[in-house]
C-alpha cells in the first residue's frame, strides 16, 4: 500500500482544523486517505474572542476536496460536553465509521499567575483540558462498544496536543501550562484504559508558528531557504503517522516535535533518594540532607530542558514555545 493509501477507509476527526497545526494535520491525513471532519469554532481571537464562523473549517474542506479528497465541514465549540457528542456522531454519518480523533483546539489568556483572573483560568483550562476530555470520552465509548459488539480489537487512534509549557514551565502562562501538563495525564490514563481494545493513545508537544505563538517566535526568522523549521507542516506528518498502522504498538507517549525532529519524553524519573537515620524524618534532618543536595545546583532544573531539543527558546511572560 503506497503512503497516500494508508488511511484509505479510515475517517478521522481534527478539532481547531480551521488553521495552523490542525489545518496542517487535517491536510496531512486527506492526503493519507481518510475522510477528514474539520471542526473549528472559527472564532477570530486567539485567546476564543470574536465572533463563530464556519469560514475557517470550510476552507480547509474546499482545500481537501479541491486535491481529491473527502472532507465534511464541522462548526462547533468542542469544550461544549453536547458538541463533542454531535461531532463524533457527524464523523459516523459522513465516514461510516470514526477511527483517528486529532485534539488541537485551544486559546491563549496569558497573565501571570498574581494577576490572573478566575474567567481567564477557566476558560484556557475548559477549551484545552475539559475539549480534549469531551471528544476523547465519545471517542473511546463509541469504540469500547464495538469492540465489545464484535468481540475483537478496533481501530482506533487518539493524538492529542500538548506543549513544553508543561515541561518546562511557561512564567505567564499558568493556566496553559496547567491545561498541558492535564492534557499529557488524560493521555496516558487513556492508553491505559483503551489498550485492550486496540486504541492508541498519544500526546505530542509541537513547536511551530501559528496564529497562537506569533509573538513567542517574533524572533526567529526564517532563512529563506525552504521549509521554514517553524511550519505546521514538520509536525504533521507525525500525526499522519502515530494514525497510521505502522505506529499500533505505540501509546502513552510524549513526543516533541519540530523543524524536522522528533524527540520522544520519557517519564519523569527519581534523582534521589534519601531514608532517615532514625524512625522518621525531623526538619532537621532533612535540611542537612536535602540543603547539601541542592546547593549550587540552578535555580530553574527540570526534567526536560528544551533547549536540548534544538532550537533556543525565547522567554517572557507572554507565550510558551508550543502552538497546539
Amino acid at each position: 500500500m503506497s503512503a497516500q493509501a494508508t488511511l484509505r477507509g479510515r475517517t478521522a476527526i481534527v478539532t481547531g482544523a480551521g488553521r495552523g497545526l490542525g489545518r496542517a494535520e487535517a491536510l496531512e491525513l486527506a492526503r493519507l486517505g481518510a475522510h477528514v471532519v474539520v471542526n473549528d469554532y472559527g472564532r477570530p481571537g486567539r485567546d476564543g474572542s470574536g465572533e463563530a464562523s464556519a469560514a475557517p473549517a470550510e476552507a480547509v474542506v474546499a482545500q481537501i476536496r479541491a486535491a481529491g479528497g473527502s472532507a465534511t465541514a464541522h462548526l462547533g465549540d468542542v469544550a461544549d460536553f453536547e458538541e463533542a457528542r454531535a461531532l463524533v456522531q457527524l464523523a459516523l454519518d459522513t465516514g461510516g465509521s470514526l477511527d483517528i480523533l486529532v485534539n488541537n483546539a485551544g486559546i491563549l489568556r496569558d497573565r501571570m499567575v498574581f494577576s490572573m483572573t478566575e474567567e481567564e483560568w477557566d476558560s484556557v483550562v475548559r477549551v484545552h483540558l475539559k475539549g480534549h476530555f469531551n471528544t476523547v470520552r465519545f471517542a473511546a465509548a463509541h469504540w469500547r462498544d464495538r469492540a465489545k459488539a464484535t468481540g475483537r480489537p478496533v481501530y482506533g487512534r487518539i493524538v492529542n496536543t500538548s506543549s513544553e509549557a508543561f515541561l518546562a514551565g511557561s512564567a505567564g502562562q499558568p493556566n496553559y501550562a496547567a491545561a498541558k501538563g492535564g492534557i499529557v495525564g488524560l493521555t496516558t490514563s487513556t492508553a491505559e484504559a483503551l489498550r485492550k481494545y486496540g486504541v492508541t493513545s498519544n500526546v505530542i508537544c509541537p513547536r511551530a508558528r501559528t496564529r497562537m505563538t506569533e509573538d513567542v517566535f517574533e524572533s526567529i526568522e526564517a532563512d529563506g531557504k525552504g521549509l521554514d523549521p517553524l511550519a505546521p507542516e514538520h509536525v504533521s506528518p507525525l500525526v499522519g503517522y502515530l494514525a497510521s498502522p505502522a505506529a499500533a504498538h505505540i501509546s502513552g507517549q510524549v513526543f516533541v516535535v519540530h523543524g524536522g525532529m522528533v524527540a520522544v519524553v520519557e517519564r519523569p524519573k527519581v534523582a534521589a533518594t534519601f531514608d532517615t537515620a532514625g524512625e522518621a524524618f525531623s526538619v532537621e534532618e532533612l535540611d542537612g540532607l536535602l540543603t547539601p543536595y541542592y546547593a549550587g545546583r540552578p535555580p530553574r532544573e527540570t526534567f526536560a530542558s528544551v533547549e536540548v531539543l534544538g532550537l533556543s527558546r525565547r522567554t517572557d511572560a507572554r507565550g510558551g514555545p508550543s502552538g497546539g
